[in-house]
């Protein structure tokens, strides 16, 4: 038998945070699975109901919301299912890099209906850059910053606060309402993202983001298609 000795062993940064007991990774699993199904399903009448009210911008916001959800959900997945390894130090990178590519892309659809405002585009253009910055850190410096890019999600995440009139004037009142409590779900889940010592803190935490992400879609679906039957 080859002994392995400790020079040639592969350090495994964090390694400590991913001891799971057997019933939070199936928990974990199961809520992941159920928001995949979810998006799917709401994912595709949005769009196939969209088709029909929607501007093509709007659409092409609207499905790369609906992809962005699927994605972060699928890497989320295989990240927190993965077993400790190198692989999943990699995993983590586009895991966390996958929130940023989620906020810009639940913005871009509802700022996309603010034709008379000469903030829209910049803010687009802002949010954008700004998630670019975030997911390059992420997955150039997997590691750094983690405390601060929970700021950073929640900055960007409530940044859009800056054209809450000009969103107020267009969109319908009861899509604001699903925004701001999809809003509030995402900021009140981030207590159990950082919640390491609770038991099943993980899948409590992605249980928020499945909740938060349907409110927003269901914004979409009755801005983009019910207020315009």
């Amino acid at each position: 038998m080859t002994h392995i000795g400790p020079e040639s062993r592969i350090e495994i940064p964090f390694m400590g945070r991913w001891h799971y007991s057997r019933a939070e990774m199936i928990a974990d699993g199961i809520v992941h699975a159920v928001g995949i199904v979810l998006a799917i399903a709401a994912g595709s009448a949005l769009l196939a109901l969209a088709a029909f009210h929607a501007g093509p911008g709007e659409y092409i916001a609207a499905a790369f919301y609906v992809v962005s959800l699927l994605t972060v959900l699928s890497v989320s997945l295989a990240y927190n299912l993965w077993p400790v390894s190198p692989a999943k130090w990699i995993l983590r990178r586009f895991d966390h890099a996958a929130i940023y590519l989620l906020i810009a892309a639940t913005y871009t659809p509802f700022l996309a209906q603010l034709d008379s405002s000469p903030l829209a585009v910049s803010m687009i253009v802002l949010v954008w850059v700004t998630a670019a910055i975030g997911i390059a850190i992420k997955v150039l410096l997997p590691g750094r910053f983690d405390r601060l890019a929970v700021v950073f999600y929640l900055a960007i995440g409530w940044s859009g606060i800056v054209l809450v009139e000009p969103l107020v004037q267009t969109l319908p009142t009861r899509s604001i309402a699903l925004i701001v409590a999809g809003g509030i779900v995402y900021s009140c889940g981030v207590i159990f993202f950082a919640w390491k010592g609770l038991r099943f803190h993980n899948a409590l935490w992605h249980g928020f983001v499945v909740t938060g992400a349907g409110l927003h879609l269901a914004a979409m679906v009755d801005c983009l298609v019910i207020n315009r039957l």
